[in-house]
């Protein structure tokens, strides 16, 4: 499966021109048509992207909702999420895609999924709008389309509130839908799936005889979000949301466990239990363990 660090590199496998700037990018559909490839099996990307289908004829497939409405359709596309699309050369419409780095620069995206959920990995469902709420999607993508192209200095910083916009006008019409309560039961069921899935997958990973690549740091959230094909951020959001812990404290909290218990049960060295927690040396270990318990191991196997 093919998997685009950047968006550069994901518009060249396409077919498309690279964009004018590395982070962001914003097109019609119709300039794409005649050169984007019709067909395009799974692949990942590291970036978001949000579109509107005002017309056209195909579907966008994104994670697991095969479901793509055959009307005026907002869907999204996630980083790791696994992507296909099989469309006929007649779409009208926009998208935008915005890496990591480029909603970094503002603030205002700090809490971008708590704020909108409908772009997490596992949630960002494609959805039907009415006719009538067409005209007002597409005007903020002109306004988008246009500060790109112009050679403000600060275009970036008028695309960034309009892409705020854009967010707010679509949950709000999601919040305005019948169906929103079932949306938000699928998207709270994923999420409490995928907090599932870390725990285990923290657990398994210490295992004696867990097969591990060549330095994984089992410390790390990065290394399970790569695991779950998540993002890091995704996961640290959904974690954080469902528990109020972030995803590190929930991996300090299983490490000092598992410290603990060997303490306490064995006879193994401090140096032997630093090596076998996966700790780069014993001070490491030492160091963890005391400023979150307070005591050193030593002093913690003598009096637990």
């Amino acid at each position: 499966m093919h998997h685009f660090k950047t968006i550069s590199t994901y518009c060249s496998a396409i077919g498309i021109d690279v964009p004018k700037h590395p982070h962001f990018d914003i097109r019609s559909f119709e300039e794409n048509m005649g050169k984007v490839k019709s067909n395009m099996p799974s692949f990942r990307h590291e970036f978001y992207a949000i579109a509107i289908k005002a017309d056209g004829d195909g579907k966008a497939i994104s994670g697991y909702h095969k479901d793509f409405p055959e009307g005026v359709t907002v869907f999204f596309n996630s980083p790791f999420q696994i992507t296909s699309w099989d469309i006929f050369p007649n779409w009208s419409g926009y998208y935008v895609m915005m890496s990591q780095d480029f909603l970094s620069k503002s603030r205002l995206f700090d809490t971008l999924l708590d704020e909108y959920p409908f772009l997490k990995i596992d949630e960002s469902i494609p959805f039907e709008i009415e006719q009538k709420d067409l005209p007002g999607i597409l005007s903020i993508y002109e306004d988008i389309k246009e500060e790109y192209l112009s050679d403000h200095e600060d275009k970036f910083d008028f695309i960034r509130t309009y892409i705020l916009l854009l967010l707010n006008k679509l949950r709000r019409i999601l919040n305005n839908r019948e169906d929103v309560k079932e949306t938000e039961d699928k998207i709270r069921k994923a999420d409490i799936t995928l907090l599932s899935r870390f725990q285990k997958l923290i657990k398994v990973s210490f295992y004696p005889e867990a097969e591990l690549e060549k330095f994984a740091n089992l410390h790390s959230p990065t290394y399970y979000a790569e695991k779950l094909n998540i993002h890091p951020n995704h996961l640290n959001a959904v974690v954080k949301g469902i528990t109020g812990k972030s995803a590190i404290n929930h991996i300090h909290h299983h490490l000092i466990k598992l410290a603990k218990s060997e303490l306490v049960q064995t006879t193994a060295s401090v140096k032997e239990i630093a090596y076998k927690l996966h700790f780069e040396s014993p001070n490491n270990f030492s160091t963890f363990f005391k400023k979150n318990t307070g005591t050193t191991p030593l002093k913690y196997r003598k009096n637990p």
